[in-house]
Protein backbone atom coordinates (compact mmCIF):
# COMPACT_ATOMS: atom_id res chain seq x y z
CA UNK A 1 0.00 0.00 0.00
CA UNK A 2 1.39 3.25 -1.09
CA UNK A 3 1.79 5.38 1.95
CA UNK A 4 0.54 8.65 0.00
CA UNK A 5 -2.74 6.91 0.44
CA UNK A 6 -2.80 5.21 3.36
CA UNK A 7 -5.75 5.57 5.76
CA UNK A 8 -5.28 4.53 9.28
CA UNK A 9 -7.44 7.14 11.37
CA UNK A 10 -8.36 4.24 13.74
CA UNK A 11 -4.88 3.22 14.55
CA UNK A 12 -3.89 7.14 15.41
CA UNK A 13 -6.82 7.95 16.82
CA UNK A 14 -6.42 4.73 19.43
CA UNK A 15 -2.59 5.86 19.68
CA UNK A 16 -3.74 9.25 21.09
CA UNK A 17 -6.25 8.07 23.44
CA UNK A 18 -3.96 5.30 24.63
CA UNK A 19 -1.67 7.79 25.69
CA UNK A 20 -4.26 10.68 27.18
CA UNK A 21 -2.95 13.31 24.64
CA UNK A 22 -5.75 15.91 23.17
CA UNK A 23 -5.85 16.04 19.72
CA UNK A 24 -4.50 20.05 20.01
CA UNK A 25 -1.42 18.40 22.10
CA UNK A 26 -0.85 15.62 19.56
CA UNK A 27 -1.64 17.32 16.66
CA UNK A 28 1.40 19.99 17.97
CA UNK A 29 3.87 17.13 18.71
CA UNK A 30 3.55 16.01 15.02
CA UNK A 31 3.98 19.39 13.67
CA UNK A 32 0.83 19.59 12.44
CA UNK A 33 -2.72 21.57 12.81
CA UNK A 34 -5.21 19.80 14.56
CA UNK A 35 -8.13 20.32 12.10
CA UNK A 36 -5.65 18.11 10.07
CA UNK A 37 -5.46 15.43 12.46
CA UNK A 38 -8.92 15.36 13.09
CA UNK A 39 -8.92 14.74 9.21
CA UNK A 40 -6.45 12.07 9.66
CA UNK A 41 -8.65 10.43 12.61
CA UNK A 42 -11.75 10.19 10.60
CA UNK A 43 -10.09 8.75 7.41
CA UNK A 44 -10.97 11.99 5.77
CA UNK A 45 -7.03 12.47 5.04
CA UNK A 46 -4.50 9.80 4.14
CA UNK A 47 -1.08 9.59 6.72
CA UNK A 48 1.15 11.05 4.89
CA UNK A 49 4.61 10.00 4.50
CA UNK A 50 5.70 13.10 6.61
CA UNK A 51 3.39 12.15 9.62
CA UNK A 52 4.44 8.84 9.40
CA UNK A 53 7.98 9.38 10.34
CA UNK A 54 6.99 11.40 12.83
CA UNK A 55 4.54 9.04 14.02
CA UNK A 56 7.41 6.37 14.17
CA UNK A 57 10.28 8.86 15.72
CA UNK A 58 7.96 10.57 18.34
CA UNK A 59 5.31 7.71 19.42
CA UNK A 60 7.54 4.55 18.86
CA UNK A 61 4.89 3.39 16.59
CA UNK A 62 5.87 0.87 14.36
CA UNK A 63 4.67 1.57 10.98
CA UNK A 64 3.48 -1.36 9.60
CA UNK A 65 0.83 -0.92 12.02
CA UNK A 66 -1.01 1.78 10.06
CA UNK A 67 -1.64 -1.02 7.67
CA UNK A 68 -2.21 -4.01 9.55
CA UNK A 69 -4.37 -3.29 12.03
CA UNK A 70 -7.68 -2.41 9.87
CA UNK A 71 -11.00 -2.83 12.36
CA UNK A 72 -12.38 -6.41 11.89
CA UNK A 73 -9.86 -7.47 9.38
CA UNK A 74 -10.87 -4.12 6.45
CA UNK A 75 -13.58 -3.52 4.46
CA UNK A 76 -13.48 -6.71 2.80
CA UNK A 77 -13.79 -8.88 5.52
CA UNK A 78 -16.22 -6.72 6.86
CA UNK A 79 -18.17 -7.31 3.37
CA UNK A 80 -17.83 -11.27 4.04
CA UNK A 81 -19.03 -11.27 7.60
CA UNK A 82 -21.97 -9.05 6.11
CA UNK A 83 -22.71 -11.30 3.38
CA UNK A 84 -24.02 -13.79 6.32
CA UNK A 85 -28.51 -14.37 5.07
CA UNK A 86 -28.71 -12.87 8.92
CA UNK A 87 -28.10 -9.56 7.58
CA UNK A 88 -29.56 -9.74 4.12
CA UNK A 89 -32.40 -7.56 5.03
CA UNK A 90 -30.13 -4.28 6.06
CA UNK A 91 -28.54 -4.00 2.67
CA UNK A 92 -25.85 -2.87 4.32
CA UNK A 93 -23.58 -1.23 0.84
CA UNK A 94 -20.09 -0.42 0.14
CA UNK A 95 -20.31 3.04 0.92
CA UNK A 96 -22.17 2.98 4.20
CA UNK A 97 -19.94 0.31 5.60
CA UNK A 98 -16.79 2.47 4.46
CA UNK A 99 -18.43 5.37 6.52
CA UNK A 100 -18.79 3.00 9.43
CA UNK A 101 -15.31 1.93 9.50
CA UNK A 102 -14.25 5.43 9.29
CA UNK A 103 -16.27 6.72 11.79
CA UNK A 104 -17.06 4.08 14.09
CA UNK A 105 -13.87 1.46 14.45
CA UNK A 106 -14.27 0.66 17.51
CA UNK A 107 -17.59 -0.65 16.77
CA UNK A 108 -16.49 -2.14 13.80
CA UNK A 109 -13.92 -4.22 15.36
CA UNK A 110 -16.47 -5.52 18.11
CA UNK A 111 -18.87 -6.68 15.61
CA UNK A 112 -16.16 -8.05 14.05
CA UNK A 113 -15.09 -10.14 17.13
CA UNK A 114 -18.67 -11.20 18.61
CA UNK A 115 -19.48 -12.78 14.92
CA UNK A 116 -16.37 -14.53 14.71
CA UNK A 117 -16.94 -15.88 18.15
CA UNK A 118 -20.26 -16.47 18.26
CA UNK A 119 -20.85 -18.23 14.80
CA UNK A 120 -18.09 -17.93 12.05
CA UNK A 121 -15.85 -20.78 12.21
CA UNK A 122 -19.05 -22.65 13.56
CA UNK A 123 -17.13 -23.40 17.16
CA UNK A 124 -18.58 -22.29 20.40
CA UNK A 125 -16.99 -19.20 21.73
CA UNK A 126 -13.85 -19.78 24.33
CA UNK A 127 -14.77 -19.46 27.58
CA UNK A 128 -14.03 -16.19 28.91
CA UNK A 129 -12.12 -17.20 31.64
CA UNK A 130 -10.04 -19.40 29.52
CA UNK A 131 -6.62 -19.24 31.13
CA UNK A 132 -4.71 -19.84 27.72
CA UNK A 133 -6.72 -17.46 25.60
CA UNK A 134 -6.30 -14.77 28.05
CA UNK A 135 -2.25 -14.68 28.09
CA UNK A 136 -2.32 -15.65 24.05
CA UNK A 137 -3.82 -12.02 24.56
CA UNK A 138 -1.03 -10.54 26.38
CA UNK A 139 1.33 -12.05 24.11
CA UNK A 140 -0.26 -10.62 21.68
CA UNK A 141 -0.70 -7.18 22.75
CA UNK A 142 2.72 -7.35 22.91
CA UNK A 143 3.62 -8.68 19.40
CA UNK A 144 5.50 -11.47 21.04
CA UNK A 145 8.19 -8.41 21.72
CA UNK A 146 9.55 -7.85 25.01
CA UNK A 147 12.15 -5.41 24.91
CA UNK A 148 13.61 -5.27 28.58
CA UNK A 149 13.85 -8.86 28.86
CA UNK A 150 15.54 -9.31 25.10
CA UNK A 151 17.84 -6.29 26.50
CA UNK A 152 19.25 -8.23 29.88
CA UNK A 153 19.09 -11.84 27.61
CA UNK A 154 21.43 -9.90 25.11
CA UNK A 155 23.44 -8.96 27.61
CA UNK A 156 23.86 -11.61 30.11
CA UNK A 157 24.62 -13.88 26.46
CA UNK A 158 27.26 -11.43 25.81
CA UNK A 159 28.84 -11.83 29.32
CA UNK A 160 28.43 -15.48 29.26
CA UNK A 161 29.79 -15.48 25.80
CA UNK A 162 33.10 -13.91 27.13
CA UNK A 163 33.44 -16.54 29.90
CA UNK A 164 33.78 -19.46 27.69
CA UNK A 165 32.27 -21.14 23.99
CA UNK A 166 29.97 -23.26 25.68
CA UNK A 167 26.90 -21.94 26.66
CA UNK A 168 25.83 -24.87 28.48
CA UNK A 169 28.69 -24.97 30.74
CA UNK A 170 28.99 -21.63 31.41
CA UNK A 171 24.78 -21.49 32.42
CA UNK A 172 25.43 -24.37 34.88
CA UNK A 173 28.66 -22.69 36.07
CA UNK A 174 26.65 -19.78 36.50
CA UNK A 175 23.98 -21.27 38.02
CA UNK A 176 26.29 -23.08 40.44
CA UNK A 177 28.60 -20.34 41.51
CA UNK A 178 25.81 -17.04 41.74
CA UNK A 179 22.62 -18.85 42.60
CA UNK A 180 23.78 -21.93 44.16
CA UNK A 181 22.03 -24.64 42.21
CA UNK A 182 24.37 -27.89 40.89
CA UNK A 183 22.81 -29.73 37.34
CA UNK A 184 22.38 -33.33 37.47
CA UNK A 185 22.16 -35.53 34.29
CA UNK A 186 20.08 -38.50 35.98
CA UNK A 187 18.94 -41.63 33.82
CA UNK A 188 15.52 -42.08 32.04
CA UNK A 189 14.41 -44.81 34.40
CA UNK A 190 15.23 -42.04 37.71
CA UNK A 191 12.93 -39.60 36.17
CA UNK A 192 10.71 -42.04 33.88
CA UNK A 193 7.58 -39.21 33.83
CA UNK A 194 9.46 -35.79 33.72
CA UNK A 195 12.19 -34.27 31.54
CA UNK A 196 13.82 -31.66 34.38
CA UNK A 197 13.11 -31.06 37.98
CA UNK A 198 14.24 -28.69 40.40
CA UNK A 199 14.95 -29.98 43.76
CA UNK A 200 15.04 -26.78 46.09
CA UNK A 201 15.88 -29.50 49.00
CA UNK A 202 19.20 -30.35 47.55
CA UNK A 203 19.41 -27.29 45.64
CA UNK A 204 19.44 -29.40 42.88
CA UNK A 205 18.55 -28.93 38.95
CA UNK A 206 17.93 -32.62 37.53
CA UNK A 207 17.20 -33.39 33.96
CA UNK A 208 16.65 -36.48 31.78
CA UNK A 209 18.91 -37.77 30.36
CA UNK A 210 16.64 -38.34 27.03
CA UNK A 211 16.75 -34.17 26.29
CA UNK A 212 19.19 -33.25 23.73
CA UNK A 213 21.69 -30.87 23.71
CA UNK A 214 19.75 -27.98 22.53
CA UNK A 215 16.75 -28.48 24.87
CA UNK A 216 19.42 -29.23 27.70
CA UNK A 217 20.52 -25.71 27.03
CA UNK A 218 16.95 -24.07 27.37
CA UNK A 219 16.33 -25.90 30.26
CA UNK A 220 19.32 -24.28 32.29
CA UNK A 221 18.59 -20.89 30.74
CA UNK A 222 15.06 -20.86 31.41
CA UNK A 223 15.69 -21.30 35.59
CA UNK A 224 18.68 -19.05 34.81
CA UNK A 225 15.84 -16.83 33.40
CA UNK A 226 13.96 -16.71 37.08
CA UNK A 227 17.14 -15.78 38.84
CA UNK A 228 18.58 -13.43 36.36
CA UNK A 229 15.38 -11.41 34.71
CA UNK A 230 13.24 -11.94 37.44
CA UNK A 231 12.76 -7.95 37.84
CA UNK A 232 11.74 -7.93 34.40
CA UNK A 233 9.41 -11.00 34.40
CA UNK A 234 7.92 -9.29 37.87
CA UNK A 235 7.15 -5.83 35.75
CA UNK A 236 5.66 -7.84 33.29
CA UNK A 237 3.84 -10.26 35.15
CA UNK A 238 1.99 -7.90 36.87
CA UNK A 239 1.21 -5.27 34.07
CA UNK A 240 -0.52 -8.17 32.33
CA UNK A 241 -3.41 -7.82 35.72
CA UNK A 242 -4.42 -11.79 35.55
CA UNK A 243 -7.34 -12.54 37.22
CA UNK A 244 -6.54 -16.02 38.19
CA UNK A 245 -3.18 -18.03 39.11
CA UNK A 246 -2.80 -20.30 36.30
CA UNK A 247 -2.77 -17.61 33.90
CA UNK A 248 0.15 -15.71 35.40
CA UNK A 249 2.05 -18.81 35.68
CA UNK A 250 1.65 -20.09 32.02
CA UNK A 251 2.41 -16.10 31.35
CA UNK A 252 5.67 -16.28 33.78
CA UNK A 253 6.92 -20.04 31.88
CA UNK A 254 6.26 -18.07 28.28
CA UNK A 255 8.28 -15.21 29.94
CA UNK A 256 11.07 -17.44 30.78
CA UNK A 257 11.12 -19.38 27.96
CA UNK A 258 11.34 -16.12 25.80
CA UNK A 259 14.21 -15.13 27.90
CA UNK A 260 15.96 -18.77 27.50
CA UNK A 261 15.66 -18.54 23.80
CA UNK A 262 16.84 -15.11 23.93
CA UNK A 263 20.45 -16.16 25.64
CA UNK A 264 20.61 -18.47 22.95
CA UNK A 265 19.78 -16.27 20.15
CA UNK A 266 21.14 -12.84 21.10
CA UNK A 267 18.87 -10.35 19.28
CA UNK A 268 21.29 -8.34 17.06
CA UNK A 269 23.22 -11.98 16.59
CA UNK A 270 20.25 -13.59 15.59
CA UNK A 271 19.14 -11.19 13.35
CA UNK A 272 22.50 -10.57 11.45
CA UNK A 273 22.84 -14.28 11.07
CA UNK A 274 19.27 -13.78 9.67
CA UNK A 275 19.45 -11.45 6.97
CA UNK A 276 23.15 -12.89 5.95
CA UNK A 277 21.68 -16.47 5.80
CA UNK A 278 18.19 -15.87 3.93
CA UNK A 279 16.04 -16.95 7.56
CA UNK A 280 17.73 -20.22 6.26
CA UNK A 281 16.45 -21.91 9.23
CA UNK A 282 18.98 -25.08 9.48
CA UNK A 283 22.07 -23.08 9.54
CA UNK A 284 20.30 -21.11 12.19
CA UNK A 285 19.85 -24.02 14.13
CA UNK A 286 23.82 -24.76 13.52
CA UNK A 287 24.89 -21.96 14.14
CA UNK A 288 22.93 -21.57 17.99
CA UNK A 289 22.61 -24.78 19.28
CA UNK A 290 19.03 -24.79 18.54
CA UNK A 291 16.12 -26.98 17.95
CA UNK A 292 13.60 -25.81 14.79
CA UNK A 293 10.89 -24.96 17.21
CA UNK A 294 13.08 -22.81 19.02
CA UNK A 295 14.52 -21.37 16.00
CA UNK A 296 10.81 -20.86 14.54
CA UNK A 297 9.58 -19.31 17.81
CA UNK A 298 12.69 -17.08 17.98
CA UNK A 299 11.54 -15.65 14.27
CA UNK A 300 8.40 -14.13 15.65
CA UNK A 301 9.91 -12.25 18.00
CA UNK A 302 12.36 -9.95 16.04
CA UNK A 303 10.12 -6.35 16.75
CA UNK A 304 12.81 -4.39 18.22
CA UNK A 305 12.76 -0.59 17.19
CA UNK A 306 14.90 0.20 14.75
CA UNK A 307 16.30 -2.68 13.96
CA UNK A 308 13.18 -5.52 12.94
CA UNK A 309 13.48 -8.90 11.33
CA UNK A 310 10.42 -10.03 8.92
CA UNK A 311 7.47 -10.29 10.36
CA UNK A 312 6.80 -13.75 11.14
CA UNK A 313 3.66 -15.84 11.96
CA UNK A 314 4.04 -19.50 14.02
CA UNK A 315 1.68 -22.06 14.29
CA UNK A 316 1.77 -25.76 15.85
CA UNK A 317 -0.86 -28.25 15.55
CA UNK A 318 -1.26 -32.38 16.27
CA UNK A 319 -2.31 -34.80 13.46
CA UNK A 320 -6.01 -33.16 14.45
CA UNK A 321 -5.44 -30.11 13.63
CA UNK A 322 -5.75 -28.81 17.23
CA UNK A 323 -3.26 -25.96 17.95
CA UNK A 324 -0.82 -25.85 21.03
CA UNK A 325 0.89 -22.89 19.77
CA UNK A 326 0.03 -20.07 17.87
CA UNK A 327 1.87 -16.77 17.71
CA UNK A 328 0.89 -13.48 15.41
CA UNK A 329 3.66 -11.19 16.24
CA UNK A 330 4.08 -8.22 13.98
CA UNK A 331 2.36 -10.22 10.77
CA UNK A 332 -1.20 -10.15 12.21
CA UNK A 333 -2.02 -12.72 10.24
CA UNK A 334 -5.53 -14.46 10.36
CA UNK A 335 -3.85 -17.78 9.41
CA UNK A 336 -2.82 -17.78 13.33
CA UNK A 337 -6.21 -16.47 14.72
CA UNK A 338 -8.46 -18.77 13.11
CA UNK A 339 -9.68 -21.62 14.94
CA UNK A 340 -10.34 -23.86 12.20
CA UNK A 341 -7.63 -24.62 8.95
CA UNK A 342 -7.59 -25.29 5.09
CA UNK A 343 -6.51 -28.90 4.48
CA UNK A 344 -5.21 -27.72 1.61
CA UNK A 345 -2.42 -25.69 3.76
CA UNK A 346 0.62 -28.12 3.90
CA UNK A 347 0.90 -27.38 7.19
CA UNK A 348 -0.75 -30.99 7.21
CA UNK A 349 0.84 -32.28 4.83
CA UNK A 350 4.09 -31.87 6.87
CA UNK A 351 2.94 -35.39 9.03
CA UNK A 352 3.67 -37.32 5.67
CA UNK A 353 7.06 -36.45 5.64
CA UNK A 354 8.39 -36.33 8.96
CA UNK A 355 11.64 -33.73 9.30
CA UNK A 356 11.32 -32.20 5.47
CA UNK A 357 10.43 -28.63 5.11
CA UNK A 358 7.08 -28.40 2.87
CA UNK A 359 7.05 -24.51 1.94
CA UNK A 360 3.89 -23.08 -0.28
CA UNK A 361 2.70 -20.12 -1.50
CA UNK A 362 -0.54 -19.55 -0.50
CA UNK A 363 -3.89 -17.09 -1.11
CA UNK A 364 -6.66 -16.31 1.33
CA UNK A 365 -10.12 -15.28 -0.03
CA UNK A 366 -8.98 -11.98 0.70
CA UNK A 367 -5.81 -11.52 -1.71
CA UNK A 368 -3.78 -11.87 1.18
CA UNK A 369 -0.41 -13.75 0.01
CA UNK A 370 2.40 -16.27 2.40
CA UNK A 371 5.07 -17.89 1.46
CA UNK A 372 4.66 -20.68 4.52
CA UNK A 373 7.11 -23.48 5.58
CA UNK A 374 5.97 -26.25 8.20
CA UNK A 375 8.13 -29.34 9.31
CA UNK A 376 7.21 -31.97 11.94
CA UNK A 377 8.90 -31.65 15.05
CA UNK A 378 9.18 -34.36 18.14
CA UNK A 379 8.98 -33.76 21.55
CA UNK A 380 11.76 -34.49 23.59
CA UNK A 381 11.61 -37.63 26.54
CA UNK A 382 10.70 -40.12 23.02
CA UNK A 383 11.44 -44.25 24.21
CA UNK A 384 10.77 -46.81 22.43
CA UNK A 385 7.58 -49.07 23.34
CA UNK A 386 6.26 -45.83 24.62
CA UNK A 387 3.56 -43.44 22.53
CA UNK A 388 5.43 -41.16 19.92
CA UNK A 389 3.88 -37.79 20.33
CA UNK A 390 4.45 -35.53 16.88
CA UNK A 391 3.24 -32.14 15.94
CA UNK A 392 3.59 -29.87 12.89
CA UNK A 393 5.16 -26.13 13.51
CA UNK A 394 4.43 -23.85 10.81
CA UNK A 395 5.89 -20.25 9.84
CA UNK A 396 5.22 -17.98 7.37
CA UNK A 397 5.76 -14.71 6.20
CA UNK A 398 4.10 -11.98 3.64
CA UNK A 399 4.54 -12.96 -0.17
CA UNK A 400 5.70 -9.50 -0.61
CA UNK A 401 8.51 -9.74 2.18
CA UNK A 402 9.31 -13.42 0.75
CA UNK A 403 12.00 -12.50 -1.53
CA UNK A 404 14.81 -12.65 0.76
CA UNK A 405 14.50 -15.98 1.94
CA UNK A 406 16.69 -18.82 1.38
CA UNK A 407 13.32 -21.31 1.56
CA UNK A 408 12.02 -18.85 -1.71
CA UNK A 409 15.03 -19.09 -3.90
CA UNK A 410 14.08 -20.90 -7.49
CA UNK A 411 10.29 -20.33 -6.55
CA UNK A 412 7.98 -17.80 -8.85
CA UNK A 413 6.46 -15.50 -5.76
CA UNK A 414 4.23 -13.45 -8.49
CA UNK A 415 2.92 -16.57 -10.04
CA UNK A 416 0.03 -19.35 -8.77
CA UNK A 417 -0.93 -19.57 -5.04
CA UNK A 418 -2.91 -22.77 -3.74
CA UNK A 419 -6.28 -20.68 -2.50
CA UNK A 420 -6.95 -21.25 0.73
CA UNK A 421 -8.81 -20.32 3.69
CA UNK A 422 -9.78 -20.31 7.32
CA UNK A 423 -11.38 -23.53 7.58
CA UNK A 424 -14.62 -24.33 5.67
CA UNK A 425 -17.28 -22.91 7.94
CA UNK A 426 -15.45 -19.71 7.30
CA UNK A 427 -14.74 -20.04 3.73
CA UNK A 428 -16.73 -19.00 0.89
CA UNK A 429 -14.47 -20.28 -1.90
CA UNK A 430 -17.07 -21.90 -4.50
CA UNK A 431 -16.20 -25.50 -6.16
CA UNK A 432 -13.73 -26.52 -3.75
CA UNK A 433 -13.39 -30.18 -4.04
CA UNK A 434 -11.91 -30.34 -0.11
CA UNK A 435 -14.79 -29.02 1.48
CA UNK A 436 -16.15 -30.65 4.42
CA UNK A 437 -18.89 -28.44 5.40
CA UNK A 438 -21.24 -25.74 4.71
CA UNK A 439 -20.29 -22.17 5.71
CA UNK A 440 -21.67 -20.56 8.32
CA UNK A 441 -24.85 -18.68 7.42
CA UNK A 442 -25.37 -20.23 4.70
CA UNK A 443 -27.66 -22.79 3.61
CA UNK A 444 -27.01 -26.29 1.84
CA UNK A 445 -28.61 -26.75 -1.76
CA UNK A 446 -29.24 -29.87 -2.78
CA UNK A 447 -29.76 -30.88 -6.42
CA UNK A 448 -30.66 -34.31 -7.15
CA UNK A 449 -29.86 -33.43 -10.98
CA UNK A 450 -26.36 -31.78 -10.77
CA UNK A 451 -23.53 -32.57 -8.63
CA UNK A 452 -20.58 -30.17 -8.89
CA UNK A 453 -16.93 -31.03 -8.65
CA UNK A 454 -17.60 -30.01 -4.49
CA UNK A 455 -20.66 -32.43 -2.94
CA UNK A 456 -21.41 -29.04 -1.21
CA UNK A 457 -22.99 -26.64 -2.93
CA UNK A 458 -24.47 -23.73 -0.58
CA UNK A 459 -26.56 -20.20 -1.35
CA UNK A 460 -24.42 -17.74 -2.61
CA UNK A 461 -22.30 -20.31 -4.25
Amino acid sequence: MAVDKLMAGHVVRRLRRRLALSQAAMAEMLGISPSYLNLVERNQRPVSATVLVRLAETFDLDPRALAAAEPGGGAAAMRRRLADPLFADLEVDRTELEEWLAAAPGGAEAFARAYDRGGAGGEAAPATDDPVAAVRREIERWRNHFPDLDAAAEALADELRLAAGDLYGVIAERLRAKHQLSIRVLPADVMPDALRRLDLHARQLQLSELLDPASRTFAVAMHLAQGEARAEIEALARGAGFTDRTSERLYRRHLSGYFAAAVMMPYARFLRACETTGYDIELLQRRFGAGFEQVAHRLTTLSRVGARGLPFFMIRIDRAGVSSKRYAGASGAALVEADARCPLWRLHHAFDRPGSLAVQLVELEDGARFLTMARTVAPQGRRHGLVAAEFAVGLGVEEGMAGALAAARGMDLAGTATPIGLGCRRCLRPACPQRSAVPAGRAWVVNERERGVSAIAFAGD
